[in-house]
């Protein structure tokens, strides 16, 4: 099932999970409940003139993103058994159209987010010296409840990096390592066609 089928609620709260604002916090539920804010902040800039305004959009939620998703972890986890094989260059090419994609099909959901209601779940304090955490969150509307898991690591640095996504019970690393491996089984094992082939009509 595509990403894009799960409800625009979802789709906010995925951005909340890996769009942890500028790494300002020790607690990762802080991030996220900041991040929804400044997401909403930027949605709101933009409704009224989208699409015409799409590349500057675009762009505002990459700046939040860049600093604070790893997408290098998550892009070599999703090329598998394929990352070795991989030239350092080709790593970094997937690594910049793994992470655009992710930007634009999330994006254009996130332009009709229609105010459900985002709570956190099982709030707590995280022990000091904790490398990795488990934050559940859940989308509520009216007729659904869709239940996220967020699976962050906290870096030498002290930031906490989101490296993966669980969605209503699938594991979005999973869903596009499975995604790669089968593009480079049709392609013979030809990376460099995969990573041309790969867009936001896989995520």
């Amino acid at each position: 099932m595509s990403i894009k089928k799960w409800g625009l609620g979802v789709v906010l709260s995925v951005y909340a999970a890996v769009g942890l604002a500028q790494n300002d916090f020790v607690d990762p539920y802080q991030q996220i409940e900041h991040v929804t804010t400044e997401l909403l902040s930027i949605i709101g800039q933009y409704r009224e003139t989208y699409p015409d305004t799409e590349d500057a959009y675009f762009a505002d939620l990459d700046k939040l993103l860049s600093t604070n998703i790893d997408f290098g972890f998550i892009a070599t986890n999703v090329m598998g058994q394929y990352v070795k094989k991989a030239t350092p260059e080709q790593r970094e090419k997937f690594i910049a159209t793994f992470r655009s994609g992710l930007v634009e099909t999330y994006g254009r959901g996130l332009i009709s987010y229609n105010n459900q209601k985002i709570v956190l779940v099982d709030d707590k304090a995280i022990p000091e010296g904790q490398r990795k955490a488990t934050i559940k969150q859940e989308i509520r509307s009216s007729d659904s409840i869709y239940p996220l898991e967020y699976s962050l690591a906290r870096k030498k640095s002290g930031e906490w990096m989101v490296v993966n996504v669980i969605i209503n019970g699938i594991n979005l690393g999973k869903t596009f390592r499975n995604q790669f491996a089968q593009s480079a089984q049709r392609a013979g094992g030809d990376i460099d066609q995969v990573i041309s082939g790969w867009s936001s009509s896989n995520l």
